[in-house]
């Protein structure tokens, strides 16, 4: 076949077209390699989390980037879930976090306390499981074992092992029950008490146990009746307070160092200190001041480890009993390492002299105000704070939980809003598990959350469940919390412009009635903070899997629903029970179980 001869000028194209084909042609396959390489290789997912980490990092760095984003997701405009934190941040506690709060004065443990950052200096981002995590165990297997993927920190077990806080034992962290101070246990312990102290009865139902380890004092309480609030820092013993929580115990992370803790006067019936090592005579007594306000009158006080007849401790020792007989508490026992005190009925006998300088508070200090407020070094009058608050002169539980409180009858027409609140509940829970099927008596159901308690009718609702309510009194509203208490329930005081003292993951259910209202100015219908930062925590605080019912107007619960997708919660809006007046209807939602890609890692 021949050769078809072409004029020179066909045969020797224009040099320079050929240039720009080639490039065209290059740069196409490039685009389209570069595409694969992005959607389908390890490179590109670390690619991708190296970017969504730099967006993070701006959100933070850059408040104008992250109200964007915030305006955005309020507005329904933000397509995307909100990205997820990196892997580190697992168990982040935004004002409780060592690397900030480190820097802080060491005086009185100051740095061991609260310290929020502002909302525009954080990430906005979604805290991710630990690889692994599973749905947690029910309770009650949970009492006695966790999931060790769940919180995989092996150093109390390495440590308190030998004392019986908890083991490894092969997928789950055991635990015997034991404790620095009761290494047989803490039922033996128990008994040992109940030689001295009406554990029984029902005479005793609200319990603060302070510095509590992984909560076994109180788990173990529970079977008795009594109601025992665990506290504790975040500090070396890492995430004790996760741990209780994880076993279903109520716990949140306070330290006693500067403030008040977040509870009204005469709040509990027993407080225990097993080992807390709380110095309670150093700065004239005044950790010892904030332990008898919070005692109710005739209550007990249990004090087990140094400086109780402890070695090299003499002087403590005697300063300890000396501010106990300053107060007129009256020596139940001495048994070996462990004191009980009960506290006097009545006005404090306070003498005139005494080696602390301990005074009586004046009227100006009011006895229950206790959001970010200052240890006062002065002693509570039982006459400051109005209504029948002793034991002995409440009912015992059950009965307290729906007899009237004093406490709330002093309030205006508080017999009849009382009782009003109890009956709407009672009906409102009726109809949650009626109609909307909601189990809330599932084994998967134990750690509740309301945080717009009011006075405790949900709680109070859910008292025959296998669960437990921590109530939340929001510290810009009508200061309810010692009505709860006089109920025989528990809670603290909180703002949810800040996030919450706990660790992630550590809820089961989460309730809110009038959600806006928490960040709403008191003076006018200005937020003083962002409904998405309060999602977000909401997220953070909320197990895989874990429900949140929201009952607002309907105008809110569609922004609710808006911002539900973005903190990646699959959420539905119902109508309200037919016997409730008012516009407000009911969102349920339900938080996804996600993981981060291998790569985030």
């Amino acid at each position: 076949m021949g050769h078809l001869n072409l004029p020179a000028s066909k045969r020797s194209s224009n040099p320079r077209q050929w240039r720009l084909l080639d490039i065209v042609t290059a740069a196409f396959f490039g685009i389209v390699l570069l595409f694969f390489i992005l959607l389908f290789t390890p490179l590109g997912d670390s690619m991708a989390a190296s970017g969504r980490q730099t967006l993070l990092l701006s959100t933070a760095s850059d408040p104008r980037q992250r109200q964007r984003l915030v305006t955005l997701v309020e507005a329904g405009q933000h397509l995307q879930p909100i990205e997820y934190c990196p892997a580190e941040a697992v168990a982040h506690m935004p004002c409780e976090d060592p690397r900030r709060n480190s820097q802080l004065s060491r005086e009185m443990n100051f740095y061991r306390e609260r310290h929020c950052p502002l909302p525009e200096e954080t990430p906005l981002c979604l805290i991710p499981p630990p690889s692994g995590y599973k749905i947690p165990v029910p309770w009650p297997e949970s009492l006695h074992k966790i999931w060790h993927a769940n919180m995989p920190y092996n150093k109390i077990a390495d440590r308190k092992g030998h004392q019986g806080w908890m083991k490894r034992e092969g997928e789950y962290f055991t635990f015997p029950g034991g404790g620095t101070m009761f290494p047989g246990g803490a039922g033996q312990y128990i008994e040992k008490l109940a030689q001295y102290i009406p554990l029984n009865g029902g005479t005793l139902r609200t319990a603060l146990d302070m510095g509590c380890g992984v909560a076994s004092f109180g788990g173990t309480l529970l079977s008795q009746g009594i109601l025992a609030l665990s506290f504790a820092p975040r500090d070396s013993h890492k995430s004790q307070i996760q741990f209780a929580l994880e076993r279903g115990v109520p716990a949140f992370v306070a330290m006693l160092g500067t403030r008040r803790l977040p509870f009204p006067a005469y709040s509990f019936d027993l407080m225990h200190c097993s080992r807390c090592l709380i110095p309670f005579t150093a700065y004239n007594a005044t950790y010892f001041i904030e332990v008898d306000r919070l005692l109710r009158p005739g209550g007990y006080l249990v004090i087990s480890g140094p400086p109780v007849q402890w070695p090299k401790q003499d002087k403590e020792w005697a300063d300890l009993q000396a501010v106990a007989r300053a107060l007129c508490y009256e020596l139940i026992a001495v048994d070996g390492n462990t004191v009980i005190w009960k506290k006097p009925v009545g006005d404090s006998c306070l003498p005139s002299q005494n080696e602390f300088g301990l005074e009586l508070c004046d009227e100006s200090v009011p006895p229950s105000d206790a959001w970010y407020f200052k240890l006062k070094r002065c002693v509570t009058r039982p006459s400051s704070v109005k209504g029948e608050h002793a034991l002995g002169t409440i009912s015992k539980w059950p009965e307290r939980l729906t007899k009237v409180p004093s406490r709330a009858i002093v309030m205006k027409n508080g017999l009849d809003v009382f009782e009003a609140d109890a009956r709407r509940w009672a009906r409102r829970v009726a109809y949650y598990r009626d109609s909307l099927n909601l189990k809330l008596k599932s084994p998967t159901v134990r750690n509740v959350m309301d945080m717009n308690a009011f006075f405790g009718g949900f709680a109070a609702a859910l008292a025959s469940d296998p669960v437990w309510v921590m109530n939340v009194i929001p510290a810009r509203k009508p200061l309810t919390l010692d009505v709860i208490y006089d109920r025989g329930l528990i809670g603290v005081y909180h703002d949810w412009c800040e996030p919450f003292s706990t660790y992630p993951r550590t809820y089961d259910f989460i309730h809110v009635s009038g959600i806006e209202s928490l960040i709403k100015r008191q003076d006018s219908s200005k937020s003083r903070c962002s409904l998405v930062d309060l999602m977000v925590e909401m997220d953070r605080i909320l197990r895989p899997e874990g429900k949140v019912v929201i009952r607002d107007s309907p105008e809110v619960l569609d922004k609710v629903a808006r911002m539900a997708h973005a903190v990646r919660w699959s959420s539905s809006i119902h109508e309200k029970e037919p016997e409730s007046h008012g516009r407000e209807k009911i969102l349920i939602a339900t938080k996804s179980l996600w993981k981060l890609p291998s790569n985030s890692h």
